[in-house]
């Protein structure tokens, strides 16, 4: 089935509003600094082929949205007859905007036959880069703290941060630094120096309990770990996904009470608080409350799936492939 493209450039933007949730600002001087941005183009959805006939097929997957650090706009749709490409703001459990969703329906598809509904967005990144004086902050009083942040002292889906292994470290690393900003420092440098970096090689994502345990773990892994541990010491922290990767995001207060999120990438040599990669985000948060497309239950996600259900099956399933390529490289 060939594709209808919708070629005009739409000034579709899909963001949402930021300003409330303590991120930075270009302008403000005590946050986090953009750095260098890029200019890119990335196609994402679904493309899906039938084996038998099927009906109301529905498939989603994640897209890049607006972040202080991004911008995003789509430039061209490509959807097939009988498709309809929709999308939506993804929470987590802390009630904050952490994703976006496209939703692709399918009518109805013959044996064989292929239906898709593929987007291209232009993303423009910045880098983040540490704020010239880091001895301003502090750790946010858990009881002053906006009830919406809370949840990013959480537990997450292996994120074990109420654990006592993790509040044992946490009651020890760091603790006696002399500001907010080295403490945290000092917690991603314990996870740098003590947990290797490795390939998953296809097996699961191990908890943070596992990769202590082995002293190894993918960025996945090694993200969770400065995550848990800044959690359990009342540092609010949270994932950020980018294709392929991602880093943690530390909360901290500046002297007159105003909340910051700065970047830290264990994985990557260089400045701690700055992060270079120029890829889009597609999350931030890693509690997304779902429900199962199988089991219809509400359950928690690190990450925000790639599903695909379909109403009325005969014969074999559908193929699905998820479409996620820069398209400037």
């Amino acid at each position: 089935m060939q594709a209808q493209a919708i070629a005009s450039a739409l000034a579709l933007s899909l963001g949402f509003s930021v300003a409330a949730f303590g991120q930075f600002r270009d302008a403000d001087p005590k946050g986090p600094r953009l750095g260098d941005t890029a200019l890119r183009t990335w196609r994402i959805g679904v493309v899906v082929t039938a084996g038998g006939p099927c009906r109301g097929v529905v498939a989603t997957t994640s897209v890049p949205t607006d972040w202080p650090e991004q911008q995003v706009r789509v430039v061209v749709e490509e959807a097939s007859p009988g498709v309809r490409v929709s999308y939506a703001t993804v929470d987590d459990a802390a009630k904050q905007p952490a994703a976006r969703q496209m939703t692709v329906r399918i009518t109805s598809l013959a044996p064989g036959q292929q239906a898709r509904g593929v987007a291209t967005f232009e993303v423009k990144r910045s880098g983040q880069r540490a704020p010239d004086e880091t001895d301003l902050y502090v750790v946010p009083n858990p009881k002053r703290l906006d009830r919406k942040l809370r949840g990013y002292l959480n537990p997450s889906p292996y994120i074990e941060s109420t654990h006592p292994q993790i509040k044992a470290l946490a009651e020890k690393i760091g603790v006696d630094e002399a500001t907010a900003w080295d403490r945290v420092e000092a917690i991603y440098d314990w996870v740098c120096q003590n947990v290797e970096l490795e390939d998953n090689k296809g097996r699961g994502v191990k908890t943070t309990l596992e990769t202590l345990r082995d002293g190894t773990g993918d960025c996945d892994e090694l993200t969770s770990l400065v995550i848990a541990i800044c959690r359990a010491g009342g540092v609010p922290a949270r994932t950020v996904r980018v294709p392929g990767h991602c880093y943690a995001e530390f909360y901290l207060e500046d002297d007159q009470g105003t909340g910051h999120w700065f970047a830290c990438d264990a994985t990557r040599p260089g400045p701690f608080g700055e992060v270079t990669d120029d890829r889009p985000v597609l999350q931030k948060g890693d509690n997304l409350r779902l429900r199962d497309p199988q089991t219809k239950r509400m359950r928690s996600y690190r990450f925000l799936p790639d599903n695909v259900t379909v109403a009325d099956l005969q014969g074999a399933p559908p193929q699905v492939k998820v479409v996620l390529e820069p398209v400037d490289d």
